[in-house]
């Protein structure tokens, strides 16, 4: 599986962007919390990610003061004023593509001879290191950009862009879907604008599909992931890093703010907004309409703006 479609400087040292810490170590990657190793760089910005901090392993993190005594001994923590800021920036030197999507320019029409099985519409073009499955079916002018990842039997429309992308088995993306660009992500200083680069990616998993007009962020240091046999309607938006369990139902215009965990078997009527930084349980409805701004537990049915438990809302709405 390839871990990152973007261009990485090699052999840079944490000290060479952090002179003043104690530990040196050549950086490996830039990851979460929960998924780094040793020789990776973290950051830890918020309380609510105390659990994960706890337990990470790490080599150095990017935190403030008040927050690194959660952290193992063992992690050099790397103490600043803005622990988003210097993430981006150090992003940008270590991935320094990765805050602008370039277009991929040496995408070419797909050698026939290469995807035997695979069968293509008119003006396909596909980027280098493109893998496509057996019996997959590409609709014309869709475009599939460099290490792109499909899976076999798969359904792609007409007109849809995938990029920084892993996609399973008997997947269906219908027409203009665009699946793997950056996220929206800024940090704003002094009245001006630093674009948050993004080195993640999507990862979409077997049996799921996706209709016309969705738009699938790829992750900023995390992974967006959509899990098996989950259907997204008409022109839903998915954030960066947004994680969506499997036999999920998201009707048309939902919107999913970046880093927000969606359980398995969860249901969401259409133009229901969902906050960043949330976690959604299993087995939750969740209104047409409505607004979640704060986490859900399993098992529950929520509506309104912002959204209750099904049965205050309609008592607050008797007429």
């Amino acid at each position: 599986m390839i871990s990152n479609f973007f261009l990485k400087k090699k052999n840079i040292s944490i000290k060479k962007i952090f002179p003043k810490i104690n530990k040196n170590f050549i950086i490996k990657e830039i990851k979460p919390l929960h998924l780094a190793k040793k020789r990776d760089l973290t950051f830890f910005d918020s309380i609510k990610y105390k659990s994960q901090a706890l337990k990470t392993n790490a080599s150095a993190c990017i935190t403030t003061a008040k927050l690194k005594f959660f952290l193992p001994k063992n992690v050099e923590p790397i103490i600043v004023k803005s622990v988003l800021f210097e993430l981006a920036t150090t992003i940008k030197k270590i991935y320094p593509t990765a805050d602008i999507d370039y277009p991929d320019l040496i995408l070419k029409s797909p050698i026939k001879s290469k995807y035997k099985s695979v069968k293509f519409g008119n003006n396909v073009l596909v980027g280098k290191g493109v893998k496509i499955g057996k019996n997959t079916v590409i609709g014309s002018n869709t475009i599939i950009e460099h290490n792109v990842q499909i899976g076999k039997a798969c359904i792609i429309g007409s007109g849809v862009i995938i990029k920084n992308s892993l996609i399973g088995d008997r997947v269906v993306f219908q027409d203009n879907c665009k699946i793997g660009q950056k996220g929206f992500g800024f940090i704003p200083v002094n009245n001006k604008n630093i674009k948050f680069p993004h080195i993640g990616k999507v990862i979409v998993a077997d049996d799921v599909e996706i209709a016309s007009g969705c738009t699938i962020d790829r992750g900023s240091v995390d992974d967006t992931i959509i899990g098996k046999n989950t259907y997204l309607d008409n022109q839903v938006h998915v954030g960066h890093n947004v994680k969506i369990g499997s036999n999920c139902m998201i009707a048309g215009q939902v919107g999913f703010a970046g880093s927000s965990v969606i359980g398995n078997n969860v249901s969401i009527g259409g133009q229901a907004g969902i906050s960043g930084h949330l976690k959604i349980g299993n087995n939750v409805k969740i209104g047409g309409g409505s607004g979640v701004v704060k986490d859900i537990e399993s098992n529950q049915v929520v509506m309104g703006y912002p959204a209750v438990p099904l049965k205050e809302f309609l008592k607050n709405n008797k007429k």
